[in-house]
């Protein structure tokens, strides 16, 4: 056992050990004193999240960004969850990071009048995690204010032509075209340039540059909720579309020969005589110009009076015809016309291609909606909004007729522009 030191010694001790630490930390530069810092007790701090709209925030608009920022560290995960329905498809909401990491903004506007989830996520330099939650409800859209999708071209699971546009037709006049065009997502397996045009406020159209390529997948995300069509119309829902571009197939009708030609693939596979409009007088002159194909019925009346022309007038008529293919909406389709036997020799009809029973039938069997049919040689053109004649507009035409002048990639997520309203 060591002998405890008496006082004097221990006094002795202690001051000899004081000058030993002393001499031995003279010749080093002296350390900082960190004895305050708390970083040097328990690392780096955590990363602080923050939140916009707030946690219970309440009738907060549709069209106002989400957003999330950090500060002192990186923002990792941000998932925004509406009450009653998958974050999936057309209703997931995606978001921009910034270049460092620190700042996030969602993409798209949110559905009207639910609740709303926020969960961000974002770690420190030592990787330890901050999540932060913000729960709150956006504002309802007014009864008679609610803008909803009436009707679309083509619909989900349709195999289409290379010329088929997506057409999509509102319920209400829309203002905010601009707004409502960079909500309507167009993706395709193999990537093009297109842009939308509208007709009228209620109906707006996309069309690529070129057709399409044939063999493929097209998606449309019609991310409406939430988007300000006018002052105080808010979109309600959002709508998926999925289509299918199947072979190409373009069909020529001229009037000169009187014959109609089919290619499919960039090979000719069909010659048909035909007998387009007899031209006496501007109704009876059958359009030129690109058409696409839009319907077609197996047996069909046809009614002069439909077009403006009596039944019972001089060159009114009322026909059953089979296989129609309808290619404008001024009364122009592709039927059967066993009575016409100048096939191949005369120009005769109201304006209808008439074709023989087996020639009909066959084009009617082998058609898509948005195959294009090519009519050249008479002196009516065919009208950019007469049925779908949206190829009749150059490219150059067609994207300065776009609310937002600027071409849309469809082989990468997004728009050329923002849905969002500015925060006023």
């Amino acid at each position: 056992m060591v002998p405890a030191l008496t006082t004097p010694a221990r006094r002795l001790a202690l001051g000899a050990l004081a000058l030993g630490m002393l001499s031995a930390t003279a010749c080093s530069a002296p350390e900082a004193d960190n004895s305050g810092s708390e970083e040097s007790q328990s690392g780096p701090a955590p990363a602080e999240v923050r939140i916009s709209p707030e946690d219970g925030a309440a009738d907060v608009r549709p069209d106002l960004p989400v957003t999330v920022e950090t500060d002192n560290g990186t923002i990792t995960d941000v998932q925004v969850d509406t009450a009653g329905r998958k974050n999936t498809g057309a209703n997931k909401t995606t978001g921009t990071l910034d270049d460092d990491k620190t700042a996030w903004t969602s993409d798209w506007t949110l559905t009207p009048g639910t609740d709303i989830t926020v969960t961000a996520t974002a770690e420190n330099a030592e990787g330890k995690t901050t999540e932060v939650v913000s729960e709150f409800s956006t504002k309802p859209a007014v009864e008679g204010q609610r803008l909803e999708l009436e009707s679309n071209f083509p619909t989900s699971g349709q195999t289409v032509g290379v010329g088929m546009p997506v057409i999509v037709n509102f319920d209400l006049p829309v203002q905010n075209k601009a707004q409502v065009e960079n909500s309507m997502e167009v993706i395709s397996e193999e990537p093009v340039q297109g842009a939308w045009n509208w007709f009228g406020d209620q109906m707006v159209a996309f069309r690529p540059k070129e057709y399409w390529q044939p063999n493929q997948d097209v998606t449309v995300n019609l991310r409406l909720a939430g988007v300000p069509a006018s002052e105080g119309v808010y979109g309600i829902e959002n709508h998926q579309l999925n289509f299918t571009v199947g072979r190409s197939q373009i069909s020529t009708i001229d009037s000169g020969t009187k014959r109609m030609t089919v290619e499919r693939g960039g090979q000719q596979i069909k010659d048909f005589p035909t007998s387009i409009g007899k031209a006496d007088v501007r109704k009876y002159t059958t359009t030129s110009g690109t058409h696409l194909t839009m319907e077609k019925y197996k047996d069909l009346v046809m009614d002069s009076s439909t077009v403006g022309v009596p039944v019972d007038s001089p060159e009114g008529y009322k026909l059953d015809v089979k296989y129609a293919v309808r290619f404008s909406n001024s009364g122009e389709f592709t039927h059967a016309a066993p009575w016409n036997d100048q096939l191949g020799e005369a120009n005769l009809s109201h304006g209808c291609p008439n074709l023989a029973n087996a020639d009909a039938k066959w084009f009617y069997e082998n058609t898509y909606m948005g195959d294009p049919l090519v009519v050249t040689g008479t002196d009516r053109e065919l009208e950019v909004d007469n049925g779908w004649g949206y190829w009749q507009r150059s490219w150059e035409e067609w994207l300065a007729n776009s609310e937002t002048g600027e071409p849309d990639d469809t082989g990468e997520a997004g728009t050329p522009g923002s849905p969002l309203s500015n925060a006023e």
